[in-house]
């Protein structure tokens, strides 16, 4: 089977005028370059998007102007902790052109298994797009159980994918394990996706992948088309310092990137509160990286 929305995704930020409005334009040329630069499709309005930050209506504005500017699959970040919020975003990031939604676990209220089975379920009946359920305990404080993945699978048909940044390789092999080729399970923390990868996931959406999506591109080439996986730990390896770049205490995801962006001349701005400002030195860090991967 091959990857639905391709090998390598980015999960990309969302760009602001300096003003702090949404920078539309802005996101197309950024959109267009990462394309340019080796990304098979473009997750927006994510986490690493500021999605808690937008409104619904720029949420619809950023993927429609982006899905109408390049051809890769664009995956609309409509979650949401209230599940009707979520059901509306979704209708709306259909009717707006997105390939596919990413549907994170509700956040903060912590529902209980048989509440996420509800939840992910309206979401998907709402759309006649691909759902990719999103698994990220660290920061929704509750882990979708496998038997409820199994479940949400099982039941219904568009339910077709995980981004998993559950940290948890062996639970997610029980998932690949017990899913049909149909159902497929991508990479959602940088630094977990070659062992990912080892256990059967098919791809990866990144924050790294806003600068070294090349070298992940390479690394999934040495895995699965030459079969050398010597090689695609050698470039997991080149690329360490870039995924513990994306994120830390002081400079929390998107912070490191939109900093790298600046450093590219790409668009990018400043992040909305509250996940500024930007630490001193994190440019020179951006650089360092840079220089780094160019070795």
């Amino acid at each position: 089977m091959q990857p639905r929305f391709g090998r390598v995704l980015t999960a990309m930020i969302t760009p602001f005028a300096a003003d702090g409005s949404l920078d539309t334009d802005g996101a197309v040329k950024l959109a267009k370059w990462l394309v340019e630069q080796g990304n098979d499709g473009l997750v927006l309005a994510g986490t690493t998007g500021e999605s808690p930050t937008l409104t619904h209506d720029e949420q619809i504005e950023l993927i429609g102007a982006v899905a109408d500017a390049v051809d890769v699959p664009i995956i609309a970040g409509t979650g949401s902790n209230n599940t009707i919020a979520a059901v509306e975003l979704t209708e709306r990031a259909t009717a707006a052109g997105a390939a596919g939604v990413l549907t994170v676990t509700p956040y903060y209220n912590r529902p209980s298994q048989e509440g996420l089975f509800v939840h992910f379920s309206a979401v998907a009946k709402s759309t006649d797009l691909p759902v990719m359920l999103y698994d990220h305990p660290g920061r929704s404080g509750r882990k979708i159980d496998t038997s409820t993945i199994l479940r949400l699978a099982d039941t219904l048909p568009n339910i077709v994918a995980l981004k998993d940044a559950a940290g948890n390789p062996g639970e997610t092999s029980r998932v690949i394990a017990a899913t049909s080729d149909e159902f497929q399970v991508y990479s959602g923390d940088d630094g977990l996706t070659l062992p990912l990868l080892a256990v059967g996931a098919v791809g990866t959406i990144g924050v790294a992948t806003h600068w070294c999506s090349l070298q992940v591109a390479d690394m999934m080439k040495a895995f699965f088309d030459d079969g050398d996986a010597a090689r695609a730990i050698e470039i997991n390896q080149r690329l360490l310092d870039s995924y513990d770049f994306g994120t830390s205490d002081e400079a929390p995801n998107p912070v490191p990137t939109k900093a790298m962006m600046k450093v590219l001349e790409q668009p990018g701005g400043e992040c909305r509160s509250p996940m500024g400002p930007e630490p001193t030195g994190l440019a020179d860090q951006a650089r360092q990286i840079l220089a780094g991967l160019a070795r």
